[in-house]
């Protein structure tokens, strides 16, 4: 398994916030309006929701709150905070940023999960165009997803809300169906574990 450690999740979190504002740059303003795997969010919502995630990464409350602005603003405002979080993130990794149930999740973890959640989303602004996309090195974000989400175990059915990948409904291709799916195991468990596949 590959180590969740501040050198290789740096590299990650640069790809996420590099992949989201190019994949970001494709969108028209029309196309902004466009429905993501996420039933509920339109590709704009999404831009918003990346912004708050990066915005505030201390406070869950405020994740929820989209903030005002049109998709390639809050694209922009996700990135500069994006990487102004990263630079603060090396000195504290491994203190305790909350506990969950008996485990503490450290900054670095909290981090791991943010970052797996911007390759996600990145999938979902894929999507949204017509596209695919998959992370060059997905081991690493499984690392990152497990020291920051040890409540929610990977190879299991999804123990979050779906994002458009509710049984029988058919709307987002399943594991060895569909154009575009990397075939890469580690991605596909991911994808699976965050409610994007069934």
């Amino acid at each position: 398994m590959t180590e969740w450690a501040p050198g290789p999740a740096l590299a990650a979190f640069h790809a996420g916030v590099t992949v989201v504002c190019e994949l970001a740059a494709l969108f028209t303003d029309d196309s902004w309006g466009a429905p993501t795997p996420c039933p509920e969010w339109r590709a704009g919502d999404l831009a918003g929701h990346l912004r708050c995630v990066a915005d505030d990464l201390q406070n869950a409350a405020e994740l929820a709150v989209l903030a005002e602005g049109q998709g390639p603003e809050h694209i922009a405002a996700f990135a500069a905070s994006a990487r102004a979080y990263a630079r603060r993130v090396p000195p504290v990794w491994d203190l305790p940023h909350h506990r969950y149930r008996d485990t503490v999740v450290t900054v670095g973890g909290m981090a791991g999960a943010a970052w797996a959640e911007w390759h996600l989303h990145a999938w979902d602004l894929a999507r949204a165009l017509g596209k695919d996309y998959s992370p060059a090195n997905p081991d690493i974000l499984i690392a990152g997803w497990q020291a920051g989400m040890p409540h929610l175990a990977l190879g299991l059915p999804a123990a979050v809300a779906r994002c458009g990948a509710a049984p029988g409904t058919g709307n987002v291709m399943t594991e060895g169906g569909g154009p575009g799916l990397s075939g890469n195991a580690a991605w596909r468990t991911l994808l699976r574990a965050s409610g994007r596949l069934a």
